[in-house]
């Protein structure tokens, strides 16, 4: 399927796949350099909820990753763009960290709920107070549906569980703007003017980074950092067009197999 193709951008999630909270996978600063000294674009998508863009790059810069702040496309930008376009006054559960990217809202008098991964909210005052929202008919807009994360300590739950709960008490679905959606991978390909079929993604998460991307025509390269557990590649179909050890054994394939 890959000899066919003609890759031009490389799509890498961030937490898991190049770093695990503020320690980096071995290999990775020198993995990306690598990749960058070929003629493809890179790009990085993450799901990250926890802090701002802003915040985001100065961790990825003290890690000593050569990344730009407009290379970044985050879950948190799709949704302050729904947030606009559907101009509404949101009840934001979120991270306090993660506030500065939605500067600007107006979130007085709220008429709808968005919810990403923000632990010290999660408590039952707060959560009623979106399930009452939701009963009188706001809109429920869901950062992303993750199951859980890699933490240094461990796999940690993520804001899946939390949504699905309030889903489930109001009979409402929640909007989701983050990965696997189809548009979140289409918005981030569109600043590199390439379709998805001329691109590929890496990431530790099966159904959200690698299904997402195959799902709208990409390739999917799998690493076993981060959040991936034994047999991860068989929970979706197609299966992952790769799975390999980690974001520099990713881009080695690349180099050798794909350009």
């Amino acid at each position: 399927m890959a000899a066919c193709r003609a890759l031009k951008a490389v799509l890498v999630d961030l937490s898991g796949t190049l770093h695990i909270e503020d320690t980096a996978v071995p290999g990775a600063q020198e993995a990306l350099q690598r990749l960058r000294a070929t003629s493809v674009m890179v790009r990085f998508v993450t799901n990250t909820t926890k802090e701002s863009k802003k915040d985001l790059l100065e961790r990825l810069k003290k890690l000593q990753f050569d990344i730009s702040e407009d290379e970044i496309f985050t879950s948190l930008t799709a949704a302050r763009n729904l947030v606009e376009q559907k101009q509404v006054r949101p009840m934001l559960l979120v991270d306090d960290r993660a506030l500065p990217d939605f500067k600007g809202i107006q979130t007085s008098d709220p008429n709808a709920v968005v919810i990403g991964l923000a632990p010290d909210h999660f408590h039952y005052q707060i959560l009623n107070q979106a399930f009452r929202l939701l009963l009188d008919g706001a809109p429920l807009i869901a950062i992303h549906k993750a199951r859980y994360y890699k933490r240094q300590d461990g796999l940690a739950l993520g804001p899946g569980p939390f949504v699905t709960a309030l889903e489930h008490a109001t009979d409402t679905k929640a909007t989701v703007v983050g990965k696997p959606e189809k548009m979140f991978f289409l918005e981030a390909l569109r600043s590199t003017g390439c379709k998805p079929e001329e691109a590929i993604m890496i990431g530790d998460d099966c159904r959200d980074d690698v299904g997402g991307a195959q799902n709208v025509g990409m390739l999917g390269i799998l690493v076993k950092t981060g959040k991936y557990r034994a047999a991860d590649e068989e929970k979706i179909n197609p299966a992952p067009y790769l799975t390999c050890d980690s974001f520099p054994h990713a881009v080695d394939h690349i180099l050798q197999h794909l350009l």
